[in-house]
């Protein structure tokens, strides 16, 4: 953060005091689409896919226009009028450029050990400026955005980042890449990772591939995870008073700033997974 004192210590400039200043200045400057990479490899539609190195090919829309608003009044008796009032483009803070937003879409105890998922998401940056600045505030955070050499691969791409935080160790990023808009466009499609979750069983850790972390489009309603030996665990969308507990009821939950659902199976010990499949939609 910048100090207090800075008109009279020029010195103590930091380049990321400079690259929030500039992209302070530069929020009404405009950029188009920006194609980029997703991490991801493919599977068969209506099949799980699961997130890899290897590369496919997808495209974002980012950025944003000025809005018009009306700021009302009743009228009525006291004869008051409505005044229009024109707002500008969103600023970067309120597109959460340089402050993620944290959801949480699983958490649950294993073997006595606490573990959780959390979905961070970045907003897009616009501009040179604003990216720079948002790399260090994700540096602040330990996070790093696979693929990317220099800020500017982050210009028009809304970033996710999934962290898995087991017991009292570190929270650590199972996987990340740029936000997809064809997330959302009603495909039936999932996406699929899957690893082992290791709660300290001596023995236990890294052998079943337990732990399933899915997205989905918003129109799925229910999936089911199904697990090597032939059971199953359906997994509905969750309610807007569904919690968490100590044992793990998975369920579809929105993520703040994703354009997809994501969800969070876990196999029974000495089980691993095998599949995914949607169950129903909207």
């Amino acid at each position: 953060m910048m100090s207090t004192d800075r008109e009279t210590h020029h010195d103590m400039v930091t380049d990321a005091d400079i690259a929030f200043l500039l992209a302070r200045a530069a929020d009404e400057v405009e950029i188009g689409t920006a194609p980029y990479q997703a991490v991801l490899r493919g599977g068969r539609r209506r099949r799980a896919r699961r997130w890899a190195t290897a590369a496919a090919t997808a495209l974002v829309i980012a950025g944003s226009t000025g809005t018009l608003a009306l700021a009302g009044g009743t009228g009525g008796d006291e004869g008051r009028r409505t005044v229009p009032a024109v707002t500008g483009p969103p600023t970067a803070e309120r597109r959460h450029v340089y402050e993620p937003r944290m959801t949480t879409v699983a958490s649950a105890r294993d073997n006595g050990k606490d573990w959780s998922v959390t979905v961070v998401t970045w907003g897009a940056p616009k501009n040179e400026a604003e990216a720079q600045y948002q790399r260090s505030r994700m540096g602040e955070y330990g996070l790093t955005p696979t693929g990317t050499e220099t800020a500017s691969d982050l210009i028009g791409k809304s970033w996710i980042f999934v962290r898995l935080l087991v017991g009292d160790g570190p929270s650590t990023t199972i996987q990340d890449g740029p936000a997809d808009r064809s997330d959302a466009d009603g495909s039936t499609d999932l996406e699929v990772s899957s690893r082992p979750l290791d709660t300290g069983r001596p023995g236990a850790a890294g052998k079943a591939v337990r732990l399933v972390i899915g997205k989905a489009d918003p129109t799925v309603r229910a999936v089911t995870c199904t697990w090597d030996d032939g059971t199953s665990v359906p997994v509905p969308m969750a309610g807007a008073g569904d919690g968490f507990g100590w044992n793990l009821k998975p369920m579809i939950r929105r993520a703040e700033g994703s354009p997809a659902n994501w969800f969070v199976c876990l196999a029974p010990e000495g089980r691993s997974y095998k599949s995914v499949q949607v169950d129903s939609l909207t």
